[in-house]
């Protein structure tokens, strides 16, 4: 979910320059919250701050207009332990040339969120791990959790800025079993530690009945409640960075977000993630009457919370078709901004998605996207209209900022050329480039013949690691797929969602697109090749995601 900051809500283009990603999500989330905490929008966050958040200045007053996007932090030791849990991660500038990296600097904030499961019992709860500057003390210090035996630990990151580099601390990516990407092509944004393990855990409880995933449940629209695999929902990059929020100080200080610290930071105010589980979570289930699936948050006295983790088991256990899985057109997962079916298979790895297919092609995820997103988003109107918009400085209400994420989300992913059709989402701004309303056009071609699973509703791994920035390289890991699928033709110039920016002050503008169009279906398998190696840390590979993905997300991005 990320749009000037890849994260869910993009911009229509009006020229060709490109948003950046990290300008995307800031510019979405930030004032949201402000707006959301106010009038209660963040319920998930029950007995956490609901102070409206701010953000620090750089020191370096150009470092502030222009932030480093590219930040490293560094992963404790012994990452899946009570106490690996509680040592703060610390974040710097992968290249201190680029400027600094502050997390309490909107555009940089990196976020970390760990779910854990008793093997035993199958009982789940939620961590927060803190973020500090490196070299700079928590606010307060955090709280060190009291873990079941045995238990079985998976760690997710999000970010804010284009590319969160993962460093080593005494051996802590091989003992996390942490992937940041594959060898030498960085996902973005995302990483994980130890995913595969927790969802495997989670899914044996799944079977053994230990473990209930709550049902899905009928919004007020009629339709089952949507989840992060649902093509009503989804966006350019699916199923990326998390829930967490932390608290911020004027000093630049941070500490987790709870009920006591609240109480005792004066002045602090929460920053958080722009991500497709907030933005799930906190808005869009709220206006169609839908409950996400939480559990006790070991950093808050239990108070229930969602997680990335949380909303991936609830969309395995009841997405119906067509469901959304991470395409190999996603920014997040090329490689020299061509489609990798080894690095989509190692994101799909880290949020309990299965392998690619033949049928996971671009083109039938646009095809479902065009399809489905339109009628769900056409669908909810009503509700969506008066649900608050994630970033009233790019859109007026949630239901146009769900439209224009839309329609960037088809732009960015190349829909256009790949089923030689217009953008068909029209989308209009005022003045001061808001959208404040959108209309679509009648979803065209052979929709239902393409994907895993054709739409039927009518409205809606592990690779060898390379050597890490930090002091060693990743572990190594077996079993992920690998290979390129070429069958697909990809965009070049926005592999990552680039999203033109709007003019301020210019007249009301409009997006149009034809009546109807034809489209043909293709599929095309991805080519076997041999197993490639994994990146839990390193270089980051900025010719993949970067100029896309940069340009889809917060200050935009959900």
């Amino acid at each position: 979910m990320r749009q000037v900051n890849h994260r869910g809500f993009h911009r229509p283009p009006t020229d060709r320059r490109s948003y950046s990603s990290v300008a995307f999500r800031l510019f979405v989330i930030l004032p949201v919250v402000v707006a959301g905490l106010a009038v209660g929008v963040f319920a998930i966050f029950a007995s956490q701050s609901t102070a409206a958040p701010r953000t620090t200045q750089a020191a370096n007053p150009a470092a502030a207009a222009n932030p480093n996007p590219n930040c490293s932090l560094v992963v404790p030791a012994n990452p899946l332990t009570a106490t690996g849990l509680s040592t703060p991660y610390q974040l710097s500038a992968t290249d201190p040339a680029g400027g600094p990296c502050n997390e309490g600097n909107p555009n940089q904030s990196a976020f970390v969120e760990a779910s854990i499961i008793d093997p035993a019992t199958g009982a789940v709860s939620v961590y927060r791990p803190l973020v500090t500057d490196k070299g700079t003390p928590a606010a307060a210090a955090p709280v060190v959790p009291t873990l079941p035996a045995n238990a079985v630990v998976g760690i997710w990151f999000g970010f804010n800025g284009t590319t969160l580099t993962l460093q080593n601390a005494n051996g802590s990516l091989n003992q996390g079993n942490c992937v940041n990407g594959s060898r030498g092509s960085l996902f973005g944004q995302f990483a994980y530690c130890n995913a595969p393990a927790f969802f495997t855990a989670a899914n044996k409880a799944i079977g053994a009945g230990q473990l209930k995933v709550p049902a899905l449940g009928t919004a007020k629209d009629g339709s089952p409640c949507p989840t992060t695999r649902d093509f009503g929902l989804v966006d350019q990059d699916q199923s990326d960075n998390v829930v967490t929020t932390y608290l911020l100080l004027g000093n630049g200080q941070v500490a987790q977000n709870n009920a006591a610290n609240t109480a005792a930071l004066a002045g602090s105010n929460p920053i958080v993630n722009g991500s497709d589980n907030l933005l799930l979570d906190a808005f869009v289930d709220p206006a169609l009457g839908c409950t996400p699936f939480t559990a006790p948050d070991l950093t808050n006295n239990g108070q229930p919370v969602g997680s990335l983790a949380l909303d991936e088991l609830m969309a395995a256990a009841d997405q119906q078709a067509p469901i959304a899985l991470v395409p190999t057109n996603d920014p997040m997962t090329l490689n020299n901004n061509n489609p990798s079916r080894t690095k989509t298979n190692l994101y799909r790895a880290g949020v309990d998605q299965q392998q690619v297919a033949a049928a996971d092609t671009p083109t039938a995820y646009c095809q479902n996207l065009v399809k489905v997103g339109q009628q769900r988003t056409q669908l909810d109107k009503t509700l969506t209209m008066n649900g608050a918009s994630p970033s009233p400085a790019m859109a007026n209400s949630l239901f146009t900022f769900l439209a224009n994420r839309l329609s960037q989300s088809f732009t960015n992913l190349g829909c256009m050329n790949l089923l030689h059709m217009n953008n068909p989402v029209t989308v209009q701004l005022d003045g001061a480039g808001v959208a404040i309303g959108a209309t679509f056009a009648a979803a065209t071609g052979p929709v239902g013949a393409c994907g895993p699973t054709a739409p039927t509703t009518t409205a809606p791994a592990a690779p060898t690691t390379t050597a890490a920035a930090g002091p060693t390289s990743g572990p190594t890991a077996t079993g992920a797929p690998s290979g390129t699928p070429t069958g697909t033709a990809m965009p070049t110039a926005t592999a990552t969602g680039g999203m033109a920016p709007l003019t301020s002050g210019a007249p009301a503008t409009t997006m149009t697109a034809p009546a109807s169009t034809t489209t043909t279906c293709t599929t095309t398998t991805p080519p076997a090749t041999t197993t490639p190696a994994q990146n839990n840390g390193g270089a980051p590979d900025n010719g993949d995601m970067n100029a896309a993905h940069h340009a889809h997300h917060w200050p935009t991005k959900y």
